[in-house]
């Protein structure tokens, strides 16, 4: 699988994706990521890729030219080119897993109050939004979503039974409390039934408690 991410801050892309499970990934040749910075598309000697608003308002707006040359020139037959804004679609674990079978994913990163729309009615497949809220930039968000995709992708875990025990496999449950050595830590016990290597009681307990845990942090996950 191949990932390109499309922004103004190439490094803030790829600094959470040198680490760890995403490192070994990349090294293994299990994805290529690679994030290109949008100022080498742009037309004039300023480098610029913003302008004021039409119509008024506030900040400014990445303008259609560079982007347009950007993605013209890294899309291929196989792209899928994603929009990363808070008026997308929310991204969830099942959207993780639609995008970890594409073979080759364009993060397009938004900036500033956005992109010129012509942009998203020409060119942008998907418009994507990691949460309600509105970051600094666009590179923090096409991170997530890079990080939650990868780690789906056969081998990038070593145990390939992993992403089925996690939260949101179940997209109407979060998963249940997990408990670890020793057994009894300053008083606090691990609950017997985990001990007890009964199978059956501990699934049926992993489950009452996977309930009683999305009814506390997640009620809207049970809605209907």
């Amino acid at each position: 699988m191949r990932i390109d991410i499309l922004t103004l801050f190439p490094e803030v892309a790829l600094a959470p994706l040198g680490e760890s499970i995403i490192k070994r990934a990349r090294e293994a040749g299990i994805v290529e990521v690679r994030a290109h910075n949008l100022r080498d598309w742009a037309r004039d000697k300023h480098r610029r890729t913003d302008d004021y608003l039409c119509g008024g308002g506030q900040g400014m707006l990445l303008l259609p030219g560079p982007l347009f040359d950007a993605i013209g020139e890294l899309r291929g037959p196989d792209t899928r080119v994603i929009l990363m804004t808070p008026q997308g679609r929310p991204f969830k674990q099942a959207v993780a897993r639609e995008l970890a079978a594409t073979r080759h994913l364009l993060l397009v990163c938004g900036h500033y109050e956005g992109v010129d729309h012509r942009v998203i009615e020409q060119l942008v497949d998907l418009e994507l939004s990691i949460g309600d809220y509105v970051l600094t930039n666009g590179a923090i968000a096409a991170a997530v979503v890079t990080d939650a995709i990868v780690r789906l992708l056969p081998g990038a875990l070593g145990d390939e039974r992993s992403p089925e025990d996690e939260s949101f496999s179940d997209p109407q449950l979060l998963e249940a409390p997990a408990y670890t050595k020793p057994a009894d830590f300053r008083g606090l016990k691990v609950p017997e039934v985990l001990l007890s290597g009964h199978h059956a009681r501990i699934a049926e307990w992993k489950r009452r408690k996977a309930l009683e845990r999305t009814r506390a942090n997640r009620p809207d996950l049970l809605d209907g």
